[in-house]
């Protein structure tokens, strides 16, 4: 003998509830691991920063600057040329190195000059690592520069 198994409303409200209690979970998880691994500052205060920005650029751009980055047999290198494409000696170098999405992988670099680059050992794991230049001229100019850099899979 079979029992005829009937679909009642109380059946389809405890599918829909179920089905939209999943989604509404994954959507707390998720918000909460993206709030959780990202910072999201930038600066303290945009309307501040935003109030010296053009005189800043202004100093940078009067630099003359041309700056590349390579990363190759586990080191990077920083080579910053000047407007006649000679080596430039900076007053002080800080780098931060990090992956956009999270700060648990950052690293807070000072490479060394070696008389026409900059270098910096660090095992980089494959990716898309965001690099952040800060560099002072002899004279105290900054010099500031974001910059991707794709590392390839061995």
């Amino acid at each position: 003998m079979t029992t005829e198994r009937k679909l009642t409303g109380w059946h389809v409200f405890g599918i829909f509830a179920a089905a939209f209690g999943v989604i509404i979970a994954v959507n707390v998880l998720l918000a909460v691991k993206a709030a959780g691994s990202f910072p999201g500052l930038v600066v303290k205060n945009s309307y501040v920063a935003s109030q010296t920005f053009n005189d800043r650029k202004a100093a940078q751009v009067s630099l003359g600057w041309d700056l590349n980055i390579g990363y190759l047999n586990d080191k990077l290198v920083f080579d910053f040329r000047d407007q006649d494409g000679q080596p430039v000696q900076l007053g002080s170098l800080d780098i931060l190195i990090g992956r956009a999405t999270n700060v648990s992988d950052d690293i807070t670099a000072q490479p060394l000059f070696n008389g026409s680059t900059y270098d910096y050992a660090v095992p980089l794991k494959e990716g898309v690592w965001v690099i952040l230049v800060t560099a002072k001229a002899q004279d105290g100019t900054l010099f500031e520069q974001r910059r991707e850099l794709f590392v390839k899979g061995s």
